[in-house]
């Protein structure tokens, strides 16, 4: 062998090595964590351009909205292009359905938004019969927005567990009431946790409803408090390998009460990073 060729296969066999390290160590549970910006709700009102950039360089490639400060869309997408982000969903209140429903698919279409996730109910509608309502909405919405390629989603809180007359809960008359291509779900794990829920069972009974996973985490008894990813008491290896088997594409990194709002999303995409399949 000619000293180049041995030279140029010794390169090769070393540029080789750390993909054999990841393969021996799994691929990365999740391979692209995604932050919902609420998070960093009070620096992205004073700077929503230099907040974008702050969370691309801790590693976040998505961006789930919860609204956009004042600014067009047009605008917002701008920023997302200056920093290699995209943003597959955005939060909607229910305000924003009916026939402004509208306004909302043409946001998201200027910024390739596959998903318009409503992220509360109003008290009023916590009922078996204001379910019932509240899933009619939904199915309009979701009709509209299958039009333009877009899919109408619902992000949990906790009291949609709350058992109603006749021992159902809110998050099962919406499932029944909205075929899933009228109504894909976003499980915000902690707040079902909150609820008494187990998430495995509901992705094990709805499997391919849900399509969104808000990840935040839980900390020990009794105070059971909002923690960063990692650092509570949820079993994530399990969890996330669940949710994807059921279906789920997108993992938003939320903390609605941070100490330290860029601390935190350091802390938990630190944290995924280190979960392998």
């Amino acid at each position: 062998m000619r000293r180049r060729d041995f030279v140029l296969t010794g390169v090769a066999g070393l540029v080789g090595l750390p993909s054999a390290r990841a393969n021996a160590q799994g691929r990365q549970l999740v391979a692209s964590p995604g932050l919902q910006l609420y998070t960093l709700r009070t620096l992205a009102q004073k700077n929503l351009a230099g907040t974008l950039a702050a969370a691309a360089k801790a590693g976040y490639r998505e961006i789930e909205f919860a609204g956009y400060h004042g600014h067009p869309s047009s605008v917002v997408r701008r920023m997302l292009d200056d920093n290699g982000l995209v943003s597959p969903s955005a939060h909607i209140s229910m305000d924003q359905l009916g026939p402004i429903f509208e306004v909302a698919i043409e946001d998201a279409l200027t910024l390739g938004q596959k998903y318009l996730t409503c992220s509360w109910i109003d008290a009023k509608y916590r009922t078996a019969d204001g379910y019932k309502s509240v899933a009619a909405m939904f199915n309009d919405a979701g009709l509209m927005a299958r039009g333009d390629k877009v899919h109408f989603a619902f992000h949990n809180n906790a009291y949609e567990f709350a058992r109603l007359a006749g021992g159902e809960c809110g998050m099962d008359i919406l499932i029944r009431e909205c075929p899933a291509e009228n109504l894909a779900i976003e499980a915000d794990v902690f707040w079902m946790r909150t609820a008494g829920q187990n998430p495995l069972d509901w992705f094990a009974r709805y499997p391919g409803r849900f399509h969104m996973l808000h990840l935040k985490d839980m900390g020990p008894p009794p105070r059971k408090a909002m923690v960063d990813v990692g650092a509570g008491t949820i079993n994530w290896k399990r969890l996330l390998t669940a949710a994807k088997k059921a279906g789920a594409i997108h993992f938003f990194v939320e903390h609605d009460e941070p100490a330290d709002p860029m601390a935190s999303i350091r802390n938990s995409h630190k944290y995924l990073r280190t979960l392998r399949a």
